[in-house]
């Protein structure tokens, strides 16, 4: 199994006291050393850029249960899963058997508030990476560095360091700007329990890109960093993301602007695994595919995150299918809704190994979502290697969730061509170029193990395409409610599915539900926030 290097569980003591005062946060763990004991080795350096990345990762200091955010519980507060829950339990991909289960049962009936703990959670975790980056900010700049009496390779190094954080405190604000439509805006530049203002969209749309660009030159090349560290194709991937949903962030349509950046993580060396389904196993630290990940060792980082949450939950209540995975199972927690399933449908999808769901004697339809026995389960996640091996545990798995992969950058390139040349949402416009056939057709043949059975032409692609193709492609990736919203299927749009706006057969919601409310305990700390509309 892979080594995670430089995940730490130490972190500095000046972490802890830099979080924003929408959260308290405490040490928990007897060996978290001070800011003069962590920042004088350059090893103490990494230690604490291990703590900036293991935040996305670790909940705290202890075992899987403990939470350095005082008063929120680990398992509605770990990055991954707070993410993967609200990007795709509130769509039309999964359900969640225990709605007994803190804040789950609001989210997949779209009934949420801002009481909400798993936004609380969110909202917290997120704010709390930059927190952490500001303070690693804080502590080296090149005149401290030097001061520490660290020079040449060694703060060099520091240097790529410091130009990581930067993009991982730029990725914080993409998921608040994306989730919550604002946040409490901080840097490394103002004092500690500093309340920030709030900044809206627009806001926070110019801050991140102005940041990455200006960082992007100084990180290291795709793919030459250590695994697990970022390069320029992360940043790269998240102007990507940036620009496509340019039009429903900040009005403005950038899709130019976001074939330029597919482009350039393209040509950063990334190549599609040949097999689908080997970019969600134990070993796909491996794949030639995965441009960033968020990291789960079975031992090194035991928690309830995201692919632990899958693999588990994915496992049927009747089947006991856990060991098809190298997991125990959570009895029956995840199930997939009918319209993803419908995706499929038809015999162009027969040979497809993006279609792994298991149906069984399992009806299709969900009527009652605490039925652990109803609705097809999912076998695209697993805790074995491409070998058939084990993980090292059976509940925490070691299988690292693919943020972000090459296949999604083939496909938004796509679907921003035929925007950028007339293609809208609803229309039926068939504009995709050579050039974008050729990417939706390398993933069809991957998926159909090599051969061009399922390939399409021009006049079979247009927006409604692109989006279920996009779910064949990438669902359970934490990428559905961005994409729905996109396509104005979401709040205010005319697509069903089960259980959307808490009725069986599905029912319109409004687009107020497009973004998510500001945590109550968060605006009740920091005066400048303001509630969303609707909320």
């Amino acid at each position: 199994m892979k080594k995670i290097n430089f995940i730490y569980i130490l972190i500095a003591t000046a972490v802890f006291q830099s979080c924003t005062s929408d959260l308290d946060v405490v040490a928990e763990d007897s060996r978290v050393l001070t800011p003069n004991e962590l920042f004088s080795t350059p090893q103490g350096y990494k230690q604490a850029l291990g703590g900036v990345y293991g935040n996305l990762s670790l909940t705290g200091t202890g075992d899987a249960g403990s939470s350095f955010l005082q008063g929120i519980d680990a398992g509605t507060s770990q990055f991954g899963r707070c993410m993967w829950y609200l990007q795709t339990l509130t769509t039309d991909e999964a359900v969640w058997t225990y709605e007994n289960d803190e804040g789950v049962a609001e989210l997949q009936r779209n009934t949420w508030s801002s009481s909400n703990p798993i936004l609380l959670g969110m909202f917290s975790r997120t704010m709390a990476e930059v927190a952490i980056a500001n303070d690693f900010l804080r502590q080296s700049t090149p005149e401290l560095v030097a001061s520490r009496g660290i020079t040449g390779a060694d703060a060099t190094e520091i240097t790529f360091y410091r130009n990581e954080v930067k993009v991982l405190r730029a990725f914080a604000y993409y998921n608040m700007m994306d989730l919550f439509g604002k946040a409490p805006f901080i840097t490394e530049n103002d004092p500690l329990n500093f309340r920030g203002p709030q900044y809206d969209r627009q806001q926070l749309f110019t801050f991140i890109e102005t940041e990455l660009k200006e960082v992007i030159p100084n990180l290291k090349a795709a793919r030459t960093n250590e695994y697990g560290r970022l390069d320029k194709a992360m940043a790269q991937m998240i102007l990507a993301k940036m620009y496509l949903n340019a039009q429903v962030y900040i009005g403005t349509p950038k899709y130019a602007e976001c074939m330029a950046k597919c482009s350039e993580v393209i040509a950063g060396g990334y190549v599609l695994k040949t097999n689908y389904l080997d970019n969600f196993k134990a070993d796909n630290n491996t794949s030639s595919e995965l441009i960033f990940t968020l990291q789960s060792d079975g031992v090194k980082t035991q928690n309830y995150g995201a692919t632990t949450i899958i693999i588990n939950g994915q496992v049927g209540a009747t089947e006991s299918n856990g060991s098809d995975f190298g997991v125990g199972g959570f009895g029956g927690a995840l199930r997939l809704r009918k319209q993803i399933v419908e995706k499929f449908d038809g015999s162009q999808f027969d040979t497809d190994a993006r279609k792994t769901y298991l149906a069984g004697a399992r009806p299709i339809d969900i009527t009652e979502l605490s039925n652990g026995t109803q609705g097809y389960i999912l076998r695209k996640f697993s805790n074995k290697t491409a070998a058939g091996v084990a993980g090292v545990n059976s509940t925490f798995v070691d299988t690292d969730f693919p943020l972000f992969r090459l296949a999604d950058v083939y496909l938004m390139y796509a679907e921003a061509q035929m925007r950028k040349d007339g293609a809208t949402n609803g229309g039926t416009s068939t504009v995709a170029s050579t050039q974008s056939l050729g990417y939706i057709n390398a993933l069809r043949q991957r998926a159909n193990n090599g051969v061009a059975v399922a390939n399409v032409t021009q006049s079979q692609v247009n927006l409604d395409f692109m989006i279920d193709e996009r779910a064949r492609e990438l669902h359970w990736e934490g990428h559905r409610r961005q994409d729905l919203i996109r396509f104005n299927k979401y709040g205010g749009g005319n697509y069903n599915w089960a259980w959307k706006g808490n009725i069986a057969n599905g029912t319109s919601f409004g687009s107020t539900l497009n973004v998510f409310p500001l945590p109550n305990a968060s605006i009740s700390a920091n005066p400048n926030l303001t509630q969303n509309p609707g909320y």
